[in-house]
């Protein structure tokens, strides 16, 4: 055939010009379109290989990819498929279909979006044009008796079509002929290399640079799991995150419904702080066919398993026309939704048939997977794979689940056994043994959960009840059910007599004076039926938010004054029965009022309330200086 020539209509050249100057954000992912091309068109030649049988042909299946800066041009030949006359202008020549005309000028109106031209126009190969002056493409079918063609076009007016006589390959070759501002960075053998490294090191053929093969890596989540071995995995998790620590686990998924896509993840062995100077670099790799699309995407895992390190590779997300942004978002929604499911089972997993395994994520990655407790799709799964401290754990680092939780109440009351799972927050385990609220629960042998983090407390207001059990702080318990539970058999109560009428009228006149002396300082002052060793501690007046709870949202809402509390004091307290009998004697003895206002501040410190400790100290050194001086009057 003799060379032809095809004019681009005006409207065609109108869309060129925003495909070329608007679409891309990225000038190198003209590189990344000629590969995938060049990709799709080895697969289709490896399938009609195996259609027809015809496995005599020995070519390799590769592409190359050289520079000549002399010359400024980057060649990229593979040993594709090629194309015939008819594919090159079906395939290189679409963008002059039917309904560009329209389309253009809906464009230029601002009634289309780029995003909407996929399906509609194969343009990927143009985006050669933001870097070529005018690119070159020679092509020969696979195909027995096929010719030689040229195709060369400057993407502005027009492209030229003819045959060549001389003996070529089949397969496509593309010579991009660079404008002069992009010469020295696509003729650099290093940077071609990135580029690969970057968006196409998993395509399944050899990407030669000069003689080095750079792809050398391979997309290990296709193959199947059962040929990988453990080496194979902490290699590629090496490649993938430069940690020389091999994972703690690996989670392969191969997924067929409602979305076909397939993940290799891993949990890393350490946190590498997430939450430090690089909070916002988590997310996965999202492939589409072995090409990359977005790195470290943060729509296929929800943020509390950012902990996951990998890469997810589907076959059926549609992309815009420039491949760098995700055109359907429901099927991306899919995808996660599926992925978080699987995530979480695969925890729940580990959790059941290696203990030890998930202690060390769970103290590597709690602090990140906490933050869940508002995935209300996944309330279920995640509730059983939090963990707690408890009372009756053996040390800090023994870990409680809620259902363990359950199994311990159920054991030791059986029938009896209250449906609710108690927490208390402190911010230690020593701290919360020491809290006069968790005398009653010890004094019982009832467990509770220690809280030691802020975010606990947002956990249990998030899950609100487990397997039909309340999560209840134990500042609300019910005191009157509690009271009613036998002592556990090695609890000795302290051996006080208890008062009789007259002391019982007298100390309830002391309470009253008591509230005086506080004033507005206290919403009231009652006898407490939560104490046995302790003198007295605070309790909220309306039993809502418990006193760690309260403080947070105090502090969001910037309320730095001290709440209006209950003081609960134990009538069979050594203080508080000297206080009574000094009452008795002189109802106005300052040491009633300093006694006071001493328990009324220790309750306030041990709560995190107490702003000002200069009256307690005072009144603390005051009463150790007497003290001291009748304790050596005894001497």
């Amino acid at each position: 055939m003799s060379k032809e020539n095809f004019e681009f209509k005006a409207e065609i050249s109108q869309l060129l010009e925003i495909l070329v100057h608007s679409l891309y954000t990225n000038r190198e992912i003209f590189l990344r379109e000629l590969i995938s091309n060049a990709s799709d068109a080895l697969e289709k030649r490896r399938f009609e290989q195996t259609k027809n049988d015809n496995q005599n042909d020995q070519t390799p299946f590769e592409m190359k990819i050289s520079v000549d800066k002399e010359n400024k041009t980057l060649t990229i030949v593979d040993t594709g498929i090629g194309m015939t006359e008819d594919e090159v202008k079906e395939n290189i020549g679409t963008i002059a279909h039917s309904g560009t005309a329209n389309f253009a000028k809906q464009l230029a109106e601002g009634k289309e979006s780029v995003d909407s031209i996929i399906g509609r126009f194969g343009v990927g190969f143009y985006s050669i044009f933001m870097v070529a002056d005018s690119a070159e493409l020679i092509t020969r079918s696979f195909r027995d008796g096929s010719k030689a063609l040229s195709w060369t076009s400057d993407g502005k007016s027009g492209y030229e079509i003819e045959e060549i006589k001389e003996e070529t390959p089949f397969g496509t070759k593309i010579v991009v002929h660079l404008k002069e501002e992009f010469v020295d960075q696509f003729t650099n053998e290093n940077t071609i290399k990135e580029i690969i490294t970057k968006h196409s090191n998993f395509i399944n053929a050899p990407i030669f640079v000069g003689d080095t093969q750079v792809n050398t890596v391979s997309a290990l989540w296709r193959e199947p799991k059962f040929k990988i071995t453990k080496e194979q995995y902490n290699e590629f998790y090496s490649f993938l995150t430069y940690d020389t620590e091999a994972p703690l686990d690996v989670l392969h998924f191969s997924i067929d419904a409602p979305v076909q896509f397939q993940s290799l993840l891993f949990i890393p062995e350490k946190e590498h702080g997430m939450f430090g100077m690089d909070r916002d670099n988590w997310g996965q790799d999202l492939y589409v066919r072995r090409i990359l699309i977005e790195h470290n995407c943060k729509n296929l895992l929800p943020e509390y398993l950012s902990f996951c390190k990998g890469v997810v590779d589907t076959e059926d997300l549609p992309l815009n026309i420039s491949r760098e942004t995700l055109q359907d978002n429901l099927l991306l929604r899919k995808i996660s939704i599926s992925l978080t499911k699987q995530v979480l089972s695969h925890l729940e997993k580990m959790a059941k048939e290696n203990g030890d395994e998930f202690k060390k994520f769970w103290s590597e990655h709690s602090r990140v997977f906490k933050t869940g407790y508002m995935d209300f799709l996944n309330k279920d799964k995640f509730a059983n794979l939090v963990r707690f401290n408890s009372m009756q754990s053996a040390d800090a680092e023994d870990l409680v689940s809620f259902a363990m939780y359950q199994d311990k109440v159920k054991d030791t009351f059986g029938a009896d056994a209250t449906k609710e799972i108690y927490y208390f927050y402190a911010p230690s385990r020593e701290a919360a043994l020491l809290s006069p609220y968790v005398e009653i629960f010890q004094q019982k042998g009832i467990e509770v959960l220690f809280l030691y983090e802020p975010i606990d407390e947002f956990i249990m207001e998030a899950v609100r009840e487990f397997d039909g059990w309340k999560l209840s702080s134990i500042e609300h318990a019910d005191l009157s059910t509690l009271e009613n539970l036998s002592n556990v058999e090695d609890f000795e109560a302290p051996k006080v007599e208890e008062l009789n009428v007259a002391e019982k009228a007298s100390f309830d006149d002391m309470l009253a004076t008591m509230k005086d002396y506080l004033g507005g300082q206290v919403a009231e002052v009652k006898i407490s039926h939560r104490l046995t060793g302790a003198a007295c501690c605070l309790s909220n007046p309306d039993g809502t938010l418990s006193s760690s709870m309260e403080r947070v949202m105090r502090t969001i809402q910037k309320d730095s004054g001290i709440p209006q509390k209950v003081l609960e004091l134990n009538p069979n307290h050594t203080l508080l029965r000297n206080m009574l009998a000094l009452y008795q004697k002189d109802s106005k003895d300052s040491f009633i009022e300093q006694g006071t206002k001493q328990l009324f501040e220790s309750a306030l410190l041990l709560e995190g309330y107490l702003q000002d400790p200069h009256g307690l100290v005072g009144r603390m050194n005051d009463l150790l200086t007497q003290s001291s001086t009748w304790y050596l009057q005894t001497k």
